[in-house]
């Protein structure tokens, strides 16, 4: 079972996509939420809308739109109970309706162009078999005995990450309807340059953030952001990044320290690296925290202004233990870069086992800013299904009155 075709990593909240890059439509479901959530068509629309953002992006991100409709489970803006459904139509499946038909076509029909008369549209047809260098198209192949590279990259594709983007808006309206817990993204780092600001943002710099080009708050972290997507872009190559994502208000006792599999910082991470292109995940510090010595990594417990138990630092990024402290989650997410490189790579064509170079498609120059929104989206569903181990219920009152009763017991001790 694929982490990024489905989530049940704890069993309160299943969920689950579908669909190919070119197909007509993405279906995304997910089972388990309460009634009475509020959520619409148009949270849908705007958190897409922000996934198309950044500097660096292709030319599809201009003509490829995103249709996004709720087919089930919700009514009049609020949630039933029952699994909800949601369908993202692609714009330009008329132009795929033969290469991607789902019922079998005439062979000879794969041999003409695809409806523009154009010569680039005949090669949408014909068989994919020169491998990609870092896509999936390789092993795909051979793993699932194909003949050539379609199946492998329409499924691969990270446009299969908008249905998750969608089912994300769910999940961060259960947790701050229920909890108050409020989450953002940003970019830290594109190639060798990293953001210089100290400030972290919060969820009300969200329409800043949208509006930077590079998703950085600082204007001077954006600029050398922006300069080396345009040098990787000049240089005829691609650029990776790091994207950081914080939740704002997540209540103690999240996750588990008794079960290896429960263990919130390890489902941040299976998830995190479910995104398309992500090789590598940190939680708070991570890495930076093996170059500390101990008395220097760990986060002081003190009593706070209010009386409560509270932190000095938060090297830990919220969880220790597995478990959440009651700090802000931060969870960041490395993006290698895009593999789609215009300068083609060596590859070798499995059709006649002849030296190739790598078939080039349309693709983005950097993809960090989208990815720093898909990144926020599965933090969502992770800290979603785990506050359900604590408060679940079935409708939102339900949910409150039992987080409510819980965070009680905790604040007498804490």
């Amino acid at each position: 079972m694929s982490v990024a075709a489905c989530g049940t990593l704890g069993d309160m909240l299943r969920w689950m996509t579908a669909g190919e890059s070119h197909g007509p439509a993405l279906i995304a479901t997910i089972e388990g939420l309460p009634s009475g959530l509020h959520v619409t068509t148009d949270d849908l629309r705007r958190a897409l809308a922000r996934r198309r953002l950044g500097y660096g992006r292709g030319a599809r991100q201009k003509f490829e739109a995103d249709e996004v409709s709720i087919l089930a489970g919700v009514r009049h803006g609020v949630t039933t109970g029952a699994p909800v459904a949601l369908r993202i139509g692609n714009s330009e499946w008329p132009k795929w309706e033969t290469v991607m038909s789902a019922d079998p076509v005439d062979p000879s029909a794969l041999l003409i162009d695809a409806g523009t008369g154009d010569e680039r549209e005949i090669a949408r047809n014909r068989p994919l078999t020169r491998p990609r260098p870092g896509h999936a198209d390789l092993p795909g192949m051979l793993s699932y005995d194909l003949a050539e590279a379609r199946p492998v990259l329409e499924r691969a594709s990270a446009r299969e990450t908008a249905a998750r983007v969608a089912l994300g808006v769910l999940a961060e309206a259960l947790l701050d309807q229920v909890a108050g817990v409020g989450l953002v993204s940003h970019v830290v780092s594109v190639g060798g340059q990293r953001a210089t600001a100290s400030v972290l943002p919060t969820p009300a710099d969200e329409a800043a953030l949208c509006e930077a080009s590079m998703r950085a708050l600082d204007p001077a972290d954006n600029a050398r952001f922006e300069a080396a997507v345009d040098a990787a872009k000049h240089a005829g190559d691609t650029i990776g990044g790091v994207a950081e994502v914080i939740a704002y208000g997540v209540p103690v006792g999240l996750g588990t320290h008794v079960s290896a599999r429960e263990r919130l910082d390890a489902r941040l991470a299976a998830a995190l690296m479910s995104i398309q292109s992500v090789k590598g995940v940190e939680i708070g510090d991570g890495f930076a925290q093996a170059a500390l010595l101990g008395s220097q990594a760990h986060d002081e417990i003190v009593h706070g202004p209010d009386g409560h138990l509270t932190r000095t630092s938060n090297h830990a990024g919220g969880i220790e233990g597995g478990t959440s402290n009651g700090s802000p989650i931060i969870a960041r997410a490395a993006f290698k870069p895009i593999s789609t490189v215009p300068r083609a790579l060596r590859s070798v064509d499995l059709a006649t086992g002849e030296e190739a170079v790598g078939l080039h498609q349309r693709s983005d120059t950097c993809q960090v800013v989208p990815g720093a929104v898909i990144a926020e989206a599965e933090v969502a569903l992770v800290l979603a299904d785990a506050l359900f181990e604590h408060a679940g219920g079935r409708s939102v009152k339900e949910m409150r009155r039992n987080l409510e009763a819980y965070l009680s017991v905790v604040g007498e001790r804490a």
